[in-house]
């Protein structure tokens, strides 16, 4: 068979894997990985060769041969500040995806396991619009202080991709129209778009709601106090707010079943605590509504967490004043990073080298 892509999105607590014939998939899997199974791991790169294993062995239950691959497409993670686009995976990239600078994310591995088996025969692995994608306005760079500067990191794949399917379904021109996009994952990336760029974004890393296993903004003061109190090493801190922390953090669980299932049984604390996270989600994406001075054509609302309707009602009551929503539950990531690769493969567009 020619010109299928193999597709590789690691995420927290899931490995999604597609096979793809240009841009039309042929099989599409996501594996769920329990607490239990992730706890045996020292950290994010030590779960490589465990999750590289069941890529290969759904290739071995497809009866697809690797030798038979054009191209592997792999979820980007957190790079250094890069324009949107398809990059080729090299050996720079893999050293800043596994001594992670800007932090570890679990999309790090992707790269890693289709980078081993791209090189196992000879082909190209390839990422497309990756977390760090930065179409920043200067203006939206201040941070308050000038030792320090705001950057994007954010969900920008499947931001990206909802955006121009919502433009290219209502025959709108993304590059004319103001939209926010919302992605409801393990971590809440919201996003405003005009004019074709992405040009301000609440950092899910560092800022802006907490979200499943990440704390987003927190009072600062009291954060000094306590890194200092106790001591703490930045890596030890950073694990502690970026992966235990949000919902995690008051409901020890980053199963969102398990917490819908705790919140329509009326658990006081899980009902408490999802109210909050909508609360914030809400509140900032009522911020970001002023960046285009109220001019906003729709609003998107994606990711995993979007099949939650319960959920989706607590944000959508306290923004649907704003502009028009609109639904794409679930993610389009594999999608995106399968038209992104063909896109390449077909020549339609240069890919870039990190």
């Amino acid at each position: 068979m020619n010109d299928l892509i193999l597709i590789i999105n690691t995420g927290n607590t899931s490995t999604k894997i597609g096979l793809y014939k240009n841009s039309k998939p042929i099989f599409v899997e996501s594996i769920k990985h329990s607490d239990t199974e992730l706890y045996k791991f020292d950290n994010t790169n030590s779960q490589k060769n465990f999750r590289e294993k069941m890529v290969l062995d759904f290739l071995k239950r497809k009866k697809i041969e690797i030798k038979d691959l054009s191209a592997v497409a792999a979820r980007g993670g957190l790079l250094r500040p890069l324009e949107s686009g398809t990059y080729i995976v090299n050996e720079k990239m893999l050293t800043d995806l596994i001594q992670a600078p800007w932090g570890y994310h679990a999309s790090h591995l992707s790269a890693q396991i289709g980078y081993s088996i791209a090189q196992s025969v000879g082909i190209v692995c390839y990422i497309v619009d990756p977390i760090s994608v930065d179409e920043l306005e200067p203006v939206g760079r201040y941070s308050g202080h000038k030792l320090f500067k705001r950057a994007m990191y954010t969900h920008a794949l499947n931001l990206k991709a909802v955006a121009k399917r919502y433009s290219k379904e209502n025959n709108l021109d993304y590059n004319k129209i103001a939209l926010i996009v919302i992605h409801l994952g393990t971590g809440v990336s919201i996003s405003i778009h005009k004019n074709g760029k992405m040009i301000d974004a609440i950092d899910p890393k560092e800022e802006g709601s907490f979200s499943i296993d990440r704390s987003g903004g927190l009072p600062i003061l009291q954060i000094a106090r306590y890194i200092t109190e106790n001591k703490l090493e930045y890596k030890t801190f950073e694990k502690m707010v970026f992966g235990n922390g949000g919902l995690y953090s008051y409901l020890n669980t980053k199963d969102f079943m398990k917490v819908e299932n705790m919140y329509k049984k009326d658990d006081t604390e899980t009902i408490n605590v999802v109210y909050a996270m909508a609360y914030q989600i809400a509140k900032e994406v009522g911020a970001l509504s002023t960046v285009t001075k109220g001019e906003v054509d729709t609003i998107i609302i994606t990711g995993g967490m979007a099949r939650a309707k319960f959920f989706v009602d607590l944000i959508t009551e306290r923004i649907s004043f704003i502009a028009p929503i609109k639904l794409y539950p679930g993610e389009d990531e594999i999608r995106a990073l399968a038209e992104g690769v063909s896109r390449v493969l077909n020549k339609e567009e240069h890919p870039k080298v990190y």
